[in-house]
């Protein structure tokens, strides 16, 4: 349902950042507080996940890397349609069974959302894991 819309920064293995922009048209919006649309966390949770995937290194062969787990998320502020995600996600250390990475969401120099481990492991069939 998500989509990054640019990748500023990108060291495999190590880090990437990434932008997405938070149109008001998002469907999401028609019912997550239609007088107060905010962006629900797990769609920010998931262009985390979709940040690690690129901040990982290349998965096992015919695997994708999927979550397997997710500690200490801390929802500080709202996204709002308008609002610029930036989306750092910093490698802690990586296996051929696993990575693990801790992750923030920033608007406007602002922390909205920081993630003090994420856990990816393979899943198989080449596709991409929700």
């Amino acid at each position: 349902m998500t989509a990054l819309d640019k990748i500023l920064h990108l060291t495999p293995g190590k880090r990437a950042v990434a932008v997405r922009n938070v149109t008001g048209t998002l469907p999401v919006f028609d019912s997550h507080f239609p007088r107060f649309p905010v962006l629900p966390g797990v769609l920010i949770l998931d262009d985390i996940v979709r940040t690690a995937r690129l901040a990982a290194p290349d998965a096992p062969s015919g695997t994708v890397w999927a979550l397997a787990d997710v500690r200490r998320v801390r929802y500080r502020h709202f996204a709002e349609p308008g609002d610029q995600l930036e989306i750092t996600v910093d490698v802690t250390e990586a296996t051929e069974t696993s990575v693990t990475a801790r992750a923030a969401v920033s608007v406007a120099g602002r922390d909205i959302t920081t993630v003090r481990q994420l856990r990816l492991e393979p899943a198989g069939g080449g596709r991409e894991a929700s």
